[in-house]
């Protein structure tokens, strides 16, 4: 299934290609009163502005700034999951540092000469991954490093990392929940059915994304209004989304036995459509014309799975975790396939599961949906981009009105917020994960991941 066919698409629904004058960054700046309502993501004490990437406070700016200059090693006493609030966040570095990292601090926006103003000014979500995280934290990296930054002085190519937009990273190296077994048992379950043989506890990958809620005490709720301009473009966010439900036929007759390539077929038809609506999206868009063809082909092709698992866990899920997980269900693997079953698609199960149930408790409303998937497209540091500035400007705009309109409807959820922003690093990690699942497997890799999912919400 080769998507690059999409590009002539692209081009054929008419984008402008007209050049608009610069977005003027006035129009979108957040004024002071607004400002001093936002809560750092790491404490929830009040947040001074955007500090490495993410809303912070002074405080842990510093501590994070300190830490990483000085190459700080901690160490926690407990279980690696403190409380962090602004009462509690000095009772435990280790922990404190972590959930900096976790929400997406970029390190290489520190100034290695300690002096004020950061080196790099992009604002997005900093995709670090898990075992990177977990050097940084046990000081294996800083080791690694000595020679690079003595060397070179500037540790920019030291370490893969950022690319993401501003919010939460997932937890790296947890271990399970207690309700891992469960989650997996459709798995499991099928590798015994059809095999004879368990499946071991192992793929210690999953986040504590559902247990972020119960340790993130935030600022007491407060009575506020919603911003005109924010419900303005909520509105035409949601104005662009097609909403209605998917086309693609996903009824079988009982008693019908679904083949491998039947499902596959099925599939690579549901991604079609799936397509075709994020490209139909794109022309509707209220900055649509700020941005060049050739900025949104990019920004397209490198967003296109992300965008699509979004919406399927969201706005489509009914449909996804319904009538085609029933067709799923009738689509009985065989024994090579289970033996042939690549370690990527057990560590991609894993994920989806969770993802899905941190959706499912949430209830991601349609305004949400809008500005996350806006939020997760703009991402000014994919390659290639001619306005990367701009973009991250209209980053930072949907970021500020995310946060504005959650705070807004849900007061008594301060934790929303950041519990919304960290599926966005998780939703692009899992995308860049099933780019390496080999296609014949899609099919098993579906049927566990809707199977597991819809038994779990039935049994609630």
């Amino acid at each position: 299934m080769n998507y690059n066919i999409f590009f002539p698409i692209v081009f054929s629904l008419g984008f402008c290609q007209d050049e608009l004058p610069e977005l003027d960054p006035g129009t979108i700046s957040v004024p002071d009163d607004r400002a001093e309502q936002r809560t750092c993501l790491i404490c929830g004490d009040r947040a001074t502005g955007l500090h490495y990437g993410i809303i912070s406070c002074e405080g842990c700016k510093g501590f994070f700034k300190r830490s990483i200059c000085n190459k700080r090693v901690y160490r926690c006493s407990r279980d690696k999951n403190c409380v962090m609030s602004r009462k509690q966040r000095n009772r435990c570095q280790y922990c404190r540092l972590l959930k900096c990292l976790q929400m997406g601090m970029n390190r290489k926006a520190i100034r290695e000469d300690g002096m004020p103003g950061g080196r790099n000014k992009s604002i997005g979500p900093v995709q670090i991954s898990e075992e990177e995280i977990e050097r940084i934290m046990s000081g294996q990296e800083f080791e690694e490093e000595a020679n690079h930054w003595s060397n070179h002085g500037d540790s920019d190519h030291s370490s893969p990392g950022n690319r993401a937009s501003e919010s939460n990273q997932p937890s790296p190296g947890s271990t399970l929940s207690s309700s891992r077994s469960v989650e997996l048992n459709g798995f499991m379950a099928f590798r015994e059915q059809y095999m004879g043989m368990s499946v071991p506890p192992h793929y210690q990958y999953i986040p504590h994304l559902l247990s972020y809620s119960a340790h993130s005490p935030l600022l007491p709720p407060q009575a506020r209004s919603l911003d005109p301009q924010s419900y303005s473009l909520i509105h035409q966010l949601v104005s662009a989304e097609d909403l209605e439900p998917l086309g693609t036929p996903m009824l079988i007759e009982d008693g019908y036995a679904v083949t491998q390539a039947e499902l596959f077929a099925l599939l690579c038809r549901l991604a079609d459509e799936l397509l075709f609506r994020q490209i139909a999206w794109i022309k509707k868009l209220p900055f649509f014309c700020e941005l060049s063809i050739k900025d949104y082909t990019c920004l397209l092709s490198s967003t296109w799975q992300e965008l699509i698992l979004l919406s399927s866990l969201t706005v489509y899920s009914k449909q996804i975790f319904g009538e085609l997980a029933d067709v799923t269900a009738k689509y009985s693997p065989s024994d090579e396939e289970l033996h042939r079953f690549s370690d990527e698609g057990m560590e991609v199960i894993e994920r989806l599961i969770y993802l899905y149930h941190k959706f499912h408790q949430l209830k991601v409303s349609n305004e949400e949906y809008a500005c996350m998937k806006a939020i997760n497209f703009l991402n000014q540091d994919i390659r290639g981009l001619t306005s990367a500035s701009q973009l991250e400007q209209l980053n930072k705009r949907y970021w500020y009105i995310c946060q504005d309109f959650t705070e807004y409807k849900y007061t008594h959820q301060p934790n929303r917020f950041p519990d919304l922003m960290m599926c966005l690093p998780e939703i692009r990690y899992i995308a860049g994960k099933m780019v390496n699942v080999p296609l014949e497997q899609l099919p098993l890799l579906f049927k566990v991941v809707l199977h597991s999912c819809k038994t779990s919400v039935g049994n609630e």
